[in-house]
């Protein structure tokens, strides 16, 4: 059976790109590692002003943090 993951955000795949751990990132915007780490599996979502701010910590536009629309869904 095909299951499908929905991804809405890369913040995993930039902290890896720049070789963060979450935790560091969780500590610059005090929120919990648990927070990041739910984010980054796509199991909850940053806010907006949030998403800003992990883009100007990873010196990133803020657009490269989400998948164009088109590609939501990848397959599991």
């Amino acid at each position: 059976m095909d299951t499908k993951k929905r991804i809405y955000n890369r913040v995993k795949a930039h902290l890896a790109l720049k070789q963060i751990k979450n935790k560091v990132l969780a500590e610059h915007l005090e929120v919990s590692p648990q927070t990041v780490s739910k984010w980054c599996t796509n199991y909850s979502q940053p806010s907006i002003p949030e998403l800003y701010e992990i883009a100007f910590f990873l010196n990133i536009d803020v657009i490269e943090l989400l998948e164009p629309m088109s590609s939501f869904t990848l397959q599991k």
